[in-house]
């Protein structure tokens, strides 16, 4: 079976999908969309425009992943915090990719650039998640 690949410019809505879908705002979707394509190379493939857009959203959002493990000024909460909220920022763009853009899993660790068996646990407990974030907004 043959898959088409998708053009920098047909990536757009996915890209605005995912952007609002990760932050929730119109303006930030719009912010969010503009530095991807700022940064992204026309020529590039999907999967390394999504990768840019992965980086821009970490860099907007300031999800840094460095862990705190010699450094005497520390705050350990603050960094278990900030993974947290990249692990779960992860996550829910794992189910994104997968739902929206109808990428393998195999594409998706590329992007995030973890296991494939990690993204398959992902994409269970994130869809799992996800229903269940929407089932509390519904209810309120």
């Amino acid at each position: 079976m043959t898959t088409i690949k998708k053009s920098p410019i047909d990536l757009l809505d996915d890209i605005y999908s995912l952007a609002y879908w990760m932050t929730g705002s119109e303006k930030a979707t719009s912010e969010l969309v503009n530095m991807t394509y700022v940064n992204a190379d026309m020529r590039s493939e999907e999967t390394a425009i999504l990768k840019t857009f992965r980086e821009c959203y970490i860099d907007r959002y300031g999800q840094e992943t460095d862990f705190c493990i010699d450094s005497i000024d520390c705050k350990p909460e603050r960094n278990l915090m900030a993974v947290l909220r990249q692990w779960a920022a992860d996550i829910k763009l794992s189910v994104l990719l997968n739902e929206i853009s109808g990428l393998k899993h195999a594409e998706i660790s590329e992007i995030i650039g973890k296991p494939v068996e990690t993204i398959r646990t992902w994409l269970f407990l994130g869809r799992k998640l996800l229903v269940s974030d929407m089932l509390l907004k519904v209810s309120a």
